[in-house]
């Protein structure tokens, strides 16, 4: 195949959601299609505003942004993510009002009608709870198989959790959806604590697409809140950027060191519930394992990202 990749996000817009996007719209590798957006940080109706204003703000608000998944498949998800995120998600960032409607379809009949009419394999990047995902492998499952690559940020290897001891956030907002997507047998990547703690944006990177415009001093602006709270929660000198990084692995396959395993979620009621239980102790062979992603050139990808911000807020203006 020649040509950029389609792309599809879903996603729970959210400040690292938000930068992934940006991240999305500035490489030529890929070609965004569509953005469908579900339950998360904030409510549904929030992400969905925020995902067409963060397109707007990019120039894109040709993208269209069909409304997902409420809420988690079986047990409403027990808590949203503003003390992190700002109460809006953005964190207290007014951004100007998208031009752009949404999209009237559901996110699940949006994303099936693209994948049955894309004439080339397309890459799905799927970075807040995978509510959609499970939905479109249930209702759709020939559409589910026109997935090239489905990139996952969720789950942990070997770092525990981040919401619970041994959750990490996406997984443990629907445990049971995280389930079914892990065990299909879509070739997937999934991008866990392991890959993205390490990988951390500083102030001197913030600083440089700040300075590259309006777009990326807005950008900038988005992180502060984000970047207070990755010092207090990890102790970080600098925001982890989760999404960004999976959006990275997703636009440039190889970026991570991949090891084939086999996941499962713990799904019950207890203590364990969200945690990926990854089986470290071969690699597999079987059928619905997916690539685990275990190692990160951590400077590498937060160059990647900066360099790829500075150039959107250039050619924004």
């Amino acid at each position: 195949m020649t040509g950029p990749v389609p792309l599809v996000i879903d996603t729970d817009p959210g400040i690292d959601d938000a930068l992934a996007i940006l991240l999305a719209l500035a490489s030529p590798e890929v070609d965004l299609r569509l953005v469908t957006t579900v339950h998360g940080n904030v409510e549904l109706a929030q992400t969905t505003e925020n995902a067409l204003r963060v397109l707007h703000l990019a120039g894109r608000s040709d993208v269209p942004v069909a409304a997902g998944a409420r809420d988690s498949l079986v047990y409403r998800q027990p808590e949203r993510a503003g003390h992190v995120h700002g109460a809006a998600g953005l964190g207290g960032v007014q951004l100007p009002p998208s031009p752009a409607a949404v999209d009237p379809r559901p996110a699940v009949v949006a994303l099936a009608e693209l994948l049955l009419a894309s004439a080339a394999p397309v890459t799905v990047a799927a970075i807040g709870p995978w509510t959609n995902i499970a939905l479109l492998l249930a209702t759709y499952p020939e559409a589910a198989e026109r997935i090239g690559r489905l990139v996952l940020m969720g789950g942990s290897a070997a770092r525990g959790g981040n919401v619970t001891a041994a959750a990490e956030f996406n997984v443990w907002a629907d445990p049971e959806a995280a389930q079914k997507v892990l065990g299909s047998a879509v070739p997937t990547v999934l991008v866990g604590l392991d890959v993205t703690l390490p990988t951390v944006l500083d102030a001197a990177g913030i600083e440089r697409f700040a300075a590259a415009g309006p777009a990326g001093a807005t950008a900038a602006a988005i992180l502060q809140q984000y970047l207070d709270h990755a010092r207090t929660a990890y102790g970080t000198p600098g925001v982890v950027v989760h999404d960004a990084l999976a959006l990275t692995e997703a636009i440039v396959p190889g970026t991570l060191g991949t090891v084939r395993r086999d996941v499962v979620v713990d799904t019950t009621l207890g203590a364990g519930r969200g945690q990926t239980l990854v089986d470290r102790r071969t690699v597999s062979r079987s059928p619905t394992a997916v690539d685990v992603a275990e190692t990160v050139d951590s400077a590498a990808a937060v160059e990647f990202l900066v360099g790829r911000l500075e150039s959107l807020a250039r050619a924004v203006g």
